[in-house]
């Protein structure tokens, strides 16, 4: 299992679940959109508290996040 890959799919497929744009969800959780772009391409990395600042933005539960399909 690739983490990272699993977090940033799981992040993308939330997000397009809720119908918000990369924009919106930076909005939400106080991050930067490119951050959050980086995430989905699995080009980074991400601490324990940006985590759950995109759980929370997403209205779910943080270990969906990380559960593999």
């Amino acid at each position: 299992m690739d983490i990272v890959k699993v977090f940033g799919t799981n992040v993308r497929r939330y997000r397009n679940e809720k119908g918000i744009s990369q924009e919106k969800l930076a909005a939400l959780s106080g991050l930067h959109r490119t951050y959050i772009s980086d995430i989905e391409r699995f080009q980074r990395s991400i601490s324990l508290e940006n985590i759950q600042r995109i759980a929370d933005a997403l209205d779910i539960d943080t270990f969906k996040l990380f559960v593999e399909d």
